[in-house]
């Protein structure tokens, strides 16, 4: 037994993280989509402090306990914070030393820091006055203050003195209500005005009779967990809607503020809204700059060269239906237009031999088309059934919408059990042709989602495979039951990789095959593209087959705890990072099998959630052509030498330097695919 180790996970995800932020460091890539990196690096933080940094907060609390039995890291959270500051000055130093002036040699100044020029002084003033002022909400603060500040959203904290009384006063700042950024036009310079300083530099206005001794930004991050009762015995929307009402009243877990706060009123601040658990963060005067991405200047000189939608030419004018049954189809977003996944749904929705139409859910666009062509079919006589996942993070309020407008046309809504999510992404169209049932459906490694469609890279496989598309069916019968797996439900899935079921046994077994070929002294490989590696026994698995010589190449954007090339445990696995202008979110696996490659794809990642508390389907590819393209995309990304970074022994981002001619392979693919019409 070889002896293995693992990186953690949330240094593994602060890294991505940190992968993101070079992004918005090289002057290679445009200056507006540079702003919009540092806008994404920001975001993923908040997203951190709200979904892993609780997690952090406990393992601290519990690493203390002498009853403690859990092995926990030392100085866990003392090293992701310091992650997490040394990236926070490189951001600073990133915007203030390179994109600002960048910025200003282009005619555009934000004003940062600074008071903003005489010159947009009365154009400022008067949208003050006439659009900001009436959002304004001002709360004198004391011990007994009832005022409860929002989750992550910006405010001040105001010291005023009069004669001899000093107060504190917390005032929002209302960038939810209105743009976080002002333009004006000056001859020939742009400027660009934060919303904060607007209101900062107006404070007199909204105090007239004071004396304004100090104002501080500030935001509290909190806990964005829900907790959902198994035992619960009404409707589970229901259930969610309660404790979503709950989740921004969760526990503070990252109090930042600007520096300069005088002792007592931190202290006062403090107490009045239970930050004593927090991480108490001092940062600079701007929060939230995730609003970055609505930055207000356009540019196409500044921006990235615009990709025009490819149109896939597997299919014409004639039906789509017809075309599947011919040939598997394969749809690679956001390269190709997502036009013929819509009518997919567009045709079933008003084919009148269409019978029953079956599909999952899990993110759905905020204006779907989707749903409405599944609430269309609903009208039109057409049994539709649809799992909704109302416990996608974030996006429960916008499925709950969905949920309830498809069940009032009579759409059959199946919800997953709490204690399992389904992550699966497949639909199954049943028609009756002469008397006769035919199956056509979507597998696909991304949500039936046509705005993140516009930029994650996924792939959508259409097929009339009766094999794979009869196990869809009993995997909707089984989801309707809304019960766990257990001996007496379990399906012996032989085509599909169903979480629950076989996708982890059939992973390990696909992998034992190429160990046992390396150990004949075979050719044996494994290319492996997923989001988040974590989970330790396919990790082992993977440790073992280097070991055993077997050859792995693994494209991993996020999180992952495999430490690639460490002598006698992984020397024969090689790990890159791709971060480019496209989201990489497909999940696609490739087993060498004595060069007759064993293809998959899917919905599943590796972590202990994907495996262990969700239903995923992976899926096989058994169309050659199909086939052949995943392969031609996939050995274009292994390949890249511009965009990519390979994970070292340290998990560090490595920039990748050799001679090879430069591959970017997001724009190779994107030729690839334009050429192959």
């Amino acid at each position: 037994m070889i002896e293995t180790s693992f990186f953690n996970r949330d240094l593994s995800w602060l890294k991505f993280n940190e992968r993101v932020l070079m992004e918005a460091e090289r002057e290679s890539v445009p200056l507006l989509e540079r702003i919009k990196f540092l806008s994404i690096f920001s975001s993923n933080l908040d997203e951190f402090y709200r979904v892993r940094m609780p997690v952090l907060l406990a393992l601290e609390k519990l690493s203390s306990r002498e009853d403690n039995d859990i092995h926990i890291e030392e100085d866990l959270l003392k090293r992701a914070n310091q992650l997490i500051s040394d990236q926070q000055q490189r951001f600073g130093k990133i915007l203030k030393s390179s994109i600002i002036p960048a910025l200003k040699s282009n005619k555009i100044n934000l004003v940062y820091g600074e008071v903003y020029p005489a010159e947009i002084q009365k154009s400022i003033t008067q949208y003050f006055l006439s659009q900001v002022l009436a959002f304004l909400q001002p709360v004198f603060i004391d011990e007994k203050t009832q005022f409860f500040p929002a989750n992550n959203e910006l405010y001040f904290l105001i010291t005023l003195k009069k004669d001899s009384d000093t107060k504190a006063v917390i005032l929002n700042i209302p960038s939810n209500e209105l743009l976080r950024f002002y333009k004006v036009e000056s001859e020939n310079e742009t400027f660009v005005v934060f919303l904060d300083d607007i209101i900062r530099f107006h404070l007199n206005r909204i105090f007239p009779n004071d004396e304004i001794t100090g104002c501080f930004s500030f935001k509290i991050t909190r806990d964005a967990e829900i907790d959902l009762k198994d035992e619960y015995s009404g409707s589970l929307s229901e259930q969610l809607e309660k404790q979503l009402q709950k989740r921004d009243l969760g526990l503070a877990t990252r109090f930042l503020h600007q520096p300069g706060i005088p002792i007592n009123v931190l202290v006062l601040v403090k107490k009045i809204f239970n930050l004593k658990k927090a991480n108490n963060i001092e940062g600079g005067q701007y929060h939230n700059l995730k609003d970055l991405m609505s930055f207000p200047v356009k540019s196409d000189k500044l921006s990235n060269d615009s990709w025009p939608k490819i149109c896939n030419t597997d299919f014409n004018d004639g039906s789509l239906t017809e075309a599947i049954y011919k040939n598997d189809i394969i749809v690679h977003t956001p390269y190709q237009s997502y036009d013929s996944v819509l009518r997919f749904f567009n045709e079933a929705a008003i084919d009148e031999t269409v019978q029953e139409i079956y599909v999952t859910l899990y993110r759905v666009a905020s204006d779907s088309k989707i749903v409405n062509a599944l609430i269309s079919a609903a009208k039109n006589g057409k049994k539709v059934t649809v799992l909704v996942e109302l416990k996608a993070r974030f996006d429960e309020a916008n499925n709950i919408k969905w949920a309830k407008k498809m069940k009032a046309v009579g759409v059959d809504i199946i919800y997953s059990v709490t204690a399992l999510k389904v992550h699966a992404k497949v639909a199954l169209v049943k028609r009756k042709v002469e008397g006769r049932m035919r199956y056509v459906g979507l597998f696909a490694t991304g949500n039936f989602n046509e705005t993140t469609a516009g930029f994650y890279t996924d792939h959508i496989l259409m097929t009339a495979n009766k094999e794979m598309l009869r196990e869809v069916e009993l995997l909707f019968i089984f989801l309707a039951k809304r019960v766990k797996p257990s001996a007496n439900n379990f399906i012996e899935f032989d085509e599909l990789l169903v979480a629950q079921f076989n996708l982890q046994q059939t992973f390990i077994s696909l992998i034992e095959r190429e160990i046992q070929y390396a150990k004949q002294g075979k050719s044996a490989a494994i290319t492996i593209k997923m989001n988040n590696l974590e989970e330790k026994v396919l990790i082992n698995k993977l440790y073992e087959a280097s070991v055993a010589g077997v050859q792995i190449d693994m494209i991993i954007r996020g999180i992952c705890r495999l430490i690639p090339g460490v002598a006698g445990m992984s020397e024969n696995i090689k790990v890159i990072r791709i971060v480019d202008r496209y989201l990489e979110h497909g999940r696609v696996f490739v087993f060498h099998n004595l060069g007759s490659e064993e293809v998959y794809m899917g919905s599943a990642d590796w972590m202990n959630r994907n495996i262990y508390r969700r239903i995923e389907v992976c899926f096989p590819i058994y169309d050659q052509k199909v086939k052949q393209e995943l392969l031609d995309i996939i050995n274009l990304q292994k390949q890249d030498n511009v965009q990519a970074v390979f994970i070292n022994e340290n998990m560090d981002n490595v920039s990748i330097k050799n001679d090879q001619i430069q591959v970017s392979s997001q724009h190779a693919i994107y030729e690839y695919l334009k050429n192959k019409n």
